[in-house]
């Protein structure tokens, strides 16, 4: 573990915080802490995850604009559903991108587990335009990849990161709680 990993965990807590609140401010916190997680995860030949990262610094920008952009009938992006066909294709997408990144991992670098790395960062992808779109189902996702990603960083002896992303996965189960009573009161 390093300073740097520390920082990083710290910021990641406010900013999934922050998500869970609905509070805009999540954006650029989160995005200082992806900007630090592509050098840890860089440092651990976790090459998909450093990816990720940066992708995750452009969806940060998305997001923020997303969630504090005036529309013409409402102040801010409300919590909504995904119908059937876009979680479908979400799902699908993820999927595609699992493999194509996954292929180039396992044949052209020295990645620590190459495919499982990949799959991780496929979906977290469409984990990450469902939340800066404010879809309940993203808070699903997220559990199901925040438990997958524990395990690979205690294979990996990252143990900070493991309980950063343990946490996660109690802050996903009280973001789907907080969006999902959200949606029902709206209703």
């Amino acid at each position: 573990m390093s300073g740097l990993e520390l920082f990083a965990a710290v910021l990641g807590v406010i900013a999934v915080w922050l998500t869970v609140k609905q509070n805009p401010w999540c954006w650029p916190i989160g995005l200082v802490m992806v900007l630090l997680y592509c050098w840890v995860f860089y440092g651990v030949k976790l090459y998909s995850d450093m990816l990720l990262q940066g992708v995750y610094a452009v969806l940060q920008v998305y997001g923020w604009w997303q969630w504090t952009r005036r529309g013409q009938a409402q102040r801010t992006r409300v919590v909504t559903y995904l119908d059937t066909p876009a979680l479908l294709l979400g799902l699908l997408a993820g999927a595609g991108l699992s493999l194509a990144l996954g292929a180039v991992m396992a044949h052209f670098t020295d990645a620590a587990q190459p495919w499982l790395d990949a799959a991780l960062t496929g979906f977290s992808l469409v984990a990450q335009v469902w939340m800066a779109q404010k879809r309940v189902q993203c808070w699903l996702l997220w559990i199901v990849l925040d438990v997958i990603f524990v395990s690979l960083f205690i294979y990996r002896e990252m143990y900070l990161t493991a309980s950063l992303y343990a946490l996660f996965t109690l802050i996903a189960v009280q973001g789907w709680r907080e969006w999902h009573q959200r949606m029902a009161v709206s209703r």
